[in-house]
């Protein structure tokens, strides 16, 4: 064995490491459902919903909502829109003769970024548990139910759930949300979670703070900052949500990859959290700095030093090795792995944390976002 090819497997197992103990610690604990001492709850609702040319699908959204099993005498709907469409004009329509939910629309002639647009939401949230959705998700009747259930707990501040239907029908979404899955109930169970889901996340009204005007990962920024000042932030696999996503390797570089800059980047600046506030400094952060920001370089190095001791060894075959890679990454893209599609899912994200690090490196992201026609035909 050449000294590449040596190397290589040293990364490798380095690379497998931290993953294999966490599944360890995961066999350990054999977390189930949310670890709050879930209750009965009928708190008032804000629901905070963006909206930016929306207007193909913010009527189905707005239809979604008022089908929640929830009394809407309890509920406000806090909208707030940069649109230079019709969706202003449609909203209003579909509120003209009801009288509930309270209809609170917050219009802005110019795009700021999705964080300070939220912020003034969140401001104008005035009941006492504040719901965070997308317009191109869906929920479930209960959603509203399980969520507050889960802050009837005195320790529990926020909530987050999981996408258990990805409409258009990505297995590499499906997979990846999977592991997530996993990840998240074995993080509630220590402690609190990392990642909160745009698609639908749940806050005490009083535990929210201002997010950073620049955030790209602004559902998760304010779980941190929650957990932060003494709040219990959790994953309920019992509070669901449907969003679309692509499996086709290019396409899914645009959406994911946004999504790993600004988790990235939040982890960068609240790296004085590593260590402090119990096991969510202790093993939740530290993991989650291994997976987003170390692993993928790991990965691609491995890779790289691969090929070339299996060149060396090998003349011309050792392309089997790259060549290997970009067979998976095409069966994956395809939904063709079967039972090992999951692995493929993270090796995917795997490649999204990558080309973001490389792109925070050499750039940055202004906090807007882009309407992806294709997506949005997934949810109407």
């Amino acid at each position: 064995m050449n000294l590449f090819a040596a190397a290589a497997l040293a990364l490798a197992a380095v690379t497998a490491t931290p993953y294999v103990l966490y599944l360890a610690l995961y066999a350990w604990i054999r977390p189930s459902g949310s670890p709050a001492d879930k209750q009965a709850w009928e708190p008032s609702v804000s629901v905070v919903l963006p909206t930016y040319n929306e207007e193909k699908i913010v009527e189905t959204k707005l239809e979604d909502l008022l089908a929640i099993d929830y009394p809407m005498e309890k509920v406000e709907l806090v909208v707030v829109d940069s649109s230079d469409d019709n969706t202003r004009e449609i909203i209003r329509d579909f509120f003209a003769d009801r009288d509930a939910p309270e209809l609170v629309l917050l219009e802005e002639d110019e795009r700021r970024g999705l964080a300070p647009a939220l912020n003034e939401a969140y401001a104008a949230a005035s009941n006492e548990m504040v719901v965070k959705t997308d317009c191109d998700s869906k929920l479930p009747a209960d959603v509203f139910r399980e969520a507050a259930a889960n802050l009837a707990d005195p320790e529990v501040s926020a909530v987050t759930g999981q996408n258990v239907e990805v409409l258009g029908g990505s297995e590499v979404e499906s997979g990846y949300r999977g592991v997530q899955s996993h990840i998240q109930q074995l993080e509630s169970h220590l402690d609190s979670t990392l990642i909160f889901h745009g698609p639908f996340s749940a806050f005490e009204n009083d535990a929210i703070l201002p997010i950073d005007p620049n955030s790209l990962a602004d559902d998760t920024e304010l779980a941190l900052k929650i957990r932060r000042q003494g709040g219990r932030v959790v994953f309920d696999p019992a509070v669901n949500y449907m969003e679309a996503s692509f499996s086709d390797f290019v396409k899914r570089r645009k959406q994911k990859d946004r999504r790993g800059m600004g988790l990235i980047r939040l982890l960068v600046q609240h790296k004085d959290a590593l260590g402090k506030y119990g096991n969510y400094g202790r093993l939740v952060l530290p993991f989650n700095w291994w997976f987003m920001i170390l692993s993928p370089w790991l990965m691609a190095l491995t890779l790289a030093v691969g090929t070339v001791g299996a060149v060396l060894a090998w003349g011309l075959g050792g392309l089997v090795v790259p060549v290997g890679v970009g067979l998976f990454t095409y069966l994956g893209q395809k939904d063709w792995l079967g039972p090992v599609q999951a692995l493929y899912s993270v090796f995917d994200t795997q490649v999204s944390l990558l080309r973001a690090s490389v792109e925070l490196l050499v750039g940055d992201s202004d906090g807007t976002w882009d309407v992806d026609a294709e997506l949005r035909e997934a949810f109407e």
